[in-house]
């Protein structure tokens, strides 16, 4: 490499760089501002139409990233073109991490509920009453009157299964890719270029959790009230996203596409609530354990593939970088043979 060579590597490392840190400046800026003073004031408030408004806002947030993405782009200079930008679907060849992102989710966050209840059977309730008052307040806000026997209950969670397996990609697409063509489909790939694969993962992870802080601390996926909140929660979102993160970053990099990941970014969405239905009033869940897949049980199946893909792509990463020196040498070994 020539010294200009070397001065344009330098240059775009820079530039790489300052694409990452206007990124996350403009996302968290953006998303911090509006929940904390938009959206915060409106939570648990009694005026009904304030707390619908905040439920859309905080679905509207998530579309923060791709919106940072754009205006990272244009700030610096960068052209939209669909295969660069993660925007090409890629079917041909990658049907298996389409497989894996949308009902390899699935069936994990299925075997995390059904581990946590063998392990914790008395807070187990088939009859779903914990869902049943859960439908009734909300049936109640609204002036509707709802059937919510078992058998009634069982049948709701039957469909909204079945809604949650086929229909989640296409009903969470929108907010979704929001986040993926934000995390995945920008940050992930200039991350790569500037750490090795297992730091890109991990820092990603962390990132991500910590831009859903303000929501942890409003009572999203764990509450509030539990020992060491706010603290503890955020602290279990960063090490959830992290694990999420990795199996969604996989099958965006084998595939080139962002689209994986928001297939499994919105199954995830529709279905992680699942094993909370059939939760026992008398005997409360333990959700840092589960059964939902931000729980340590309830995620353990993630957990485990999220282990195995890093170990896989940092076997890549060697492998590699192997090659390469391996194809040095040889080029050194003809120099000086010549």
């Amino acid at each position: 490499m020539n010294i200009f060579n070397q001065a344009e590597d330098i240059s775009e490392k820079k530039l790489n760089t300052r694409r990452i840190f206007i990124f996350l400046l403009i996302t968290f800026v953006l998303t911090y501002g509006i929940e904390i003073f938009v959206i915060m004031p409106m939570v648990g408030s009694s005026d009904i139409n304030k707390a619908y408004l905040a439920q859309a806002l905080v679905a509207a947030v998530m579309f923060l990233p791709a919106v940072s993405t754009l205006i990272t782009r244009l700030l610096t200079g960068e052209k939209l073109i669909a295969s660069d930008a993660m925007l090409s679907l890629k079917l041909k060849g990658n049907l298996k991490y389409y497989a894996i992102a949308w009902f390899g989710v699935a069936g994990l966050i299925f075997v995390g509920a059904v581990l946590y209840f063998l392990i914790f059977p008395s807070q187990f309730d088939g009859n779903m009453g914990y869902a049943a008052v859960l439908f009734e307040a909300q049936a109640q806000a609204q002036g509707i009157e709802m059937d919510t026997s078992a058998e009634q209950m069982r049948q709701m969670m039957a469909v909204q299964i079945l809604i949650g397996i086929f229909l989640s990609p296409l009903l969470n697409f929108i907010n979704c890719f929001g986040e993926e063509w934000g995390w995945r489909g920008y940050l992930l790939p200039k991350m790569m270029k500037r750490f090795k694969i297992i730091p890109t993962l991990l820092i990603n992870g962390i990132i991500w959790g910590l831009w859903h802080a303000p929501l942890t601390a409003m009572g999203h996926n764990y509450g509030i009230g539990y020992q060491g909140y706010p603290v503890t929660g955020i602290l279990a979102m960063c090490i959830f996203c992290t694990v999420i993160g990795v199996i969604l970053s996989y099958v965006t990099i084998k595939t080139g596409s962002c689209f994986p990941a928001v297939i499994g970014h919105a199954v995830l969405n529709g279905l992680s609530g699942v094993g909370i239905y059939f939760t026992s009033l008398e005997n409360p869940y333990n959700v840092f354990l589960g059964p939902s897949p931000v729980g340590l049980i309830g995620g353990i199946g993630f957990i485990v593939l999220a282990v195995i893909l890093i170990y896989l792509l940092h076997k890549e990463e060697m492998q590699k970088n192997g090659e390469s020196l391996l194809q040095f040498d040889k080029q050194g070994a003809t120099i000086q043979e010549n």
